[in-house]
């Protein structure tokens, strides 16, 4: 399943962060939460946000990237480190900070893809980790009862307004835990966020089509409803249905 990883990128250079911002706009599983412009703010943006993983620029003036880098390890939820810069000579240093990998500016595109990759993996195995895949029922709470509901039963789930409702077979039922949580607890089960609103069990996906703008539209077993599938996910969606 793609994972949503929260993304903080610290630059003092504004051509930089937009440059990188554009070339993270092709990976639908890259959700930027927030931009610094100095080591500083960068640590305390990401206390306020608490990203997945941060992209440093090295060279800043007064707290640098290598500064901001022990500020973060020392976090409780630290993030993972990505480096960026356009000097190699501090990649060896780099990495004593546990840094996950080091991009050289100007980026390359292929270079970038395989930090992804290597990003999704550690995080992969993070959640693993620490969620178990033998949770088997996945336990809700609505209207003061804990439902335990079987993943494979899951149609799909939708965030409307404050509330995320999960459709299944035999029902539907209203939580207030957030789409995002119940997404990082789905996690090998065969869900695919299709929009920033939806998730859905790709094993009772029956039909996609286009739509307008890029976008297009899937319908779920056993439903009438069309649910939106925005332009930005639909390579990742397509791939994961082997089209």
């Amino acid at each position: 399943m793609e994972q949503s990883i929260r993304t903080l990128i610290v630059d003092d250079e504004p051509y930089s962060r937009y440059e990188l911002k554009h070339l993270l706009e092709a990976y639908p599983s890259i959700i930027i939460v927030g931009e610094a412009e100095s080591g500083e703010s960068g640590v305390m943006k990401a206390i306020q946000l608490q990203p997945d993983v941060v992209i440093l620029d090295v060279e800043m003036p007064r707290m640098n990237g290598m500064m901001a880098a022990k500020a973060l390890m020392e976090l409780k939820k630290a993030p993972l480190v990505v480096f960026a810069t356009a000097y190699p000579q501090f990649a060896a240093e780099a990495f004593r900070y546990d840094a996950i990998d080091y991009l050289l500016k100007p980026f390359d595109e292929e270079q970038l893809q395989e930090t992804i990759e290597r990003i999704e993996r550690k995080l992969s195995t993070i959640k693993d980790k620490y969620l178990g895949r033998s949770a088997g029922k996945l336990a809700i709470e609505s209207d003061g009862e804990i439902y335990y509901l079987e993943p494979k039963d899951l149609l799909y789930i939708v965030r409307d307004d404050k509330l995320t409702k999960l459709i299944t077979r035999s029902g539907e039922f209203e939580t207030k835990t957030p789409l995002k949580d119940l997404e990082s607890r789905l996690l090998g089960y065969g869900f695919f966020r299709i929009h920033k609103s939806f998730l859905v069990n790709l094993e009772h996906v029956t039909r996609l089509s286009p739509w307008f703008n890029g976008a297009y539209q899937l319908q779920i077993e056993g439903r009438k409803e069309l649910l939106s599938v925005s332009r930005n996910y639909v390579k990742g969606l397509r791939t994961k249905l082997e089209i």
